[in-house]
């Protein structure tokens, strides 16, 4: 079996809905409704440990792109993310998940990460790089 992830929030390579887009209380001229889209996974490794789901934009204007969304340590028989979970004032996360600061889309396949809530998305990164077993990825696309 194939390791896949797909979304009822968007299409591969489709745009993203105005939900899903920042919204104007964060201050970057956004208006959307920052909700976390749906998301679902099957076919993982033997092995798999945990999940992470993580959302880099490489074409922010930053010079070093922008975490939209880390979620890690999603228990290993996790399929599925509803949408809006990483909404803070209404936690959806599975038990043992833990949204860390900054980033949202691909899901990575990692064993449980030592990592806590303040973790830089750097540092997470870092963990993912040396701990992951297999990658897959859906694209959302953004424009103004």
């Amino acid at each position: 079996m194939t390791f896949t992830v797909t979304s009822k929030s968007f299409k591969d390579g489709g745009y993203l809905g105005a939900d899903h887009i920042l919204s104007a209380d964060f201050g970057f001229g956004c208006a959307g409704g920052n909700k976390s889209p749906h998301l679902a996974w099957s076919g993982a490794p033997a092995g798999t440990k945990s999940f992470a789901v993580t959302c880099f934009d490489p074409d922010a204007p930053t010079g070093s792109g922008f975490w939209h969304w880390l979620v890690v340590n999603i228990p290993p028989g996790t399929t599925e993310l509803a949408l809006d979970t990483g909404n803070p004032k209404a936690p959806k996360l599975p038990n043992g998940a833990l949204q860390t600061s900054g980033a949202r889309g691909g899901e990575q396949v990692a064993a449980s990460l030592p990592v806590k809530v303040d973790t830089s998305a750097a540092i997470v990164g870092f963990q993912l790089n040396f701990n992951t077993l297999a990658k897959v990825a859906i694209m959302g696309l953004y424009k103004r």
